[in-house]
């Protein structure tokens, strides 16, 4: 991934907006060679008339490969094994590294809950869209408000809690899979149930836990939800290993505030965008300021880019160096003005613009992202008076 706001260009995961079968060939009908009953070059025999079997199964042997290869090249005959199409919802392509610490919190205390399980059922329940046209169950994990309300909570912070708030879906549905997995676990040790921790959790999701108690395992009505989330487990297994878990910033990269005030009004993470209503990773944060208000630098370094972007408006990049061998970058947004160059020397506190909200924006703020090693982290846990 190249450095973003190099060259004025908004990496893919920003804050922001993004702007029949062919008919069968015709040919003649099956015909057989004639016979000429007037060639006397042979004496001729007398023979005995085919026999009513022989009138009735030859043509078919003639016949029924020859409609075969006809539809199989035609396409109306597919000739070739059947192939296993695989879960046919999977989304992992929906789900980036924003969404692992979220999968990992939410299963940290849960025996037979793994983050990758926790993700695949997600996946089963939506696909990771939350494009439900039901009013009775909302978001990626599908609650209901009778559920929401038993397992729901502001997770993120944000000061609201949805279903709609990936984060607080996530940890929702964590607490609700735990619960029943604790349950079940306890079913087993009494010799009540016998099966695997995280299929019995499954099934006690689709059919209750009373239904697996009466069953002593996997009741036949969830077999086929509790094979569907298995099936998807190996790409989120994938998805967790490529994201290993981060306890924290690189030794000895904190970063300065880059306003004098850090009031949150979007955090990192999966959002909603409020202009586009596209849900995307939400790739820093925004810290309310009114406008004009003064944003300096947040560690000593390089200003990478400064420009106009579309979606970005006013924006700063600023290159730290490498700390533990990995580079460090923090980016300012929708500033109302610039006060750095490209190319320019910068320390801790320096002024590099102010607070604006140029470029998609919904008014005055700062988008503050901190990139290392190239992928975003959430800058909170980088701030030394934030996190």
């Amino acid at each position: 991934m190249g450095r973003p706001g190099a060259t004025g260009h908004e990496p893919t995961g920003d804050d922001t907006a993004e702007p029949g079968p062919k008919p069968p060939a015709t040919g003649s009908a099956n015909t057989f060679p004639a016979v000429d009953a007037s060639d006397s070059r042979t004496p001729p025999r007398r023979r005995r008339g085919p026999r009513p079997v022989t009138l009735i199964v030859l043509p078919s042997l003639v016949i029924v490969p020859g409609v075969a290869i006809f539809l199989a090249l035609t396409g109306g005959l597919d000739l070739a094994p059947p192939q296993d199409p695989g879960p046919s919802q999977s989304a992992v392509s929906n789900v980036d590294g924003s969404y692992v610490p979220w999968l990992r919190r939410a299963t940290a205390d849960c025996t037979g809950v793994t983050p990758a399980l926790l993700a695949a059922h997600i996946d089963q329940l939506s696909g990771w869209q939350d494009n439900t046209a039901s009013l009775s169950e909302q978001g990626i994990a599908r609650f209901t408000d009778a559920g929401w309300k038993s397992w729901g909570r502001d997770d993120d912070g944000n000061g609201s809690s949805s279903p709609r708030d990936a984060g607080d879906a996530i940890m929702a549905l964590g607490r609700q899979d735990c619960s029943l997995a604790e349950k079940v676990t306890a079913l087993r040790t009494k010799g009540t149930v016998n099966g695997d921790v995280a299929d019995l959790t499954l099934a006690a999701y689709a059919a209750g836990v009373d239904q697996v108690k009466k069953a002593g395992k996997v009741p036949a009505p969830a077999r086929t939800f509790v094979a569907d989330v298995k099936k998807r487990l190996p790409q989120y297994d994938a998805l967790v290993r490529r994201n290993p878990e981060q306890n924290g910033p690189a030794s000895g990269a904190l970063l300065a505030p880059p306003v004098t005030t850090l009031t949150v009004t979007s955090s990192y993470g999966s959002r909603t965008h409020p202009l586009t209503g596209v849900t995307k990773l939400h790739t820093g944060v925004d810290f309310g300021a009114p406008q004009g208000a003064q944003v300096s630098a947040a560690r000593d370094g390089r200003v990478e880019f400064a420009g106009m972007t579309s979606a970005y408006g006013n924006r700063v990049v600023i290159d730290h160096g490498t700390i533990d061998g990995k580079r460090l970058e923090t980016t300012y947004s929708h500033l109302s003005a610039l006060q750095v160059t490209t190319g320019q020397s910068v320390t801790t506190g320096h002024p590099v613009g102010l607070v604006g909200s140029t470029g998609l924006s919904t008014g005055p703020h700062l988008h503050f992202e901190v990139l290392f090693d190239g992928q975003y982290m959430d800058p909170i846990a980088w701030l030394a008076n934030g996190g």
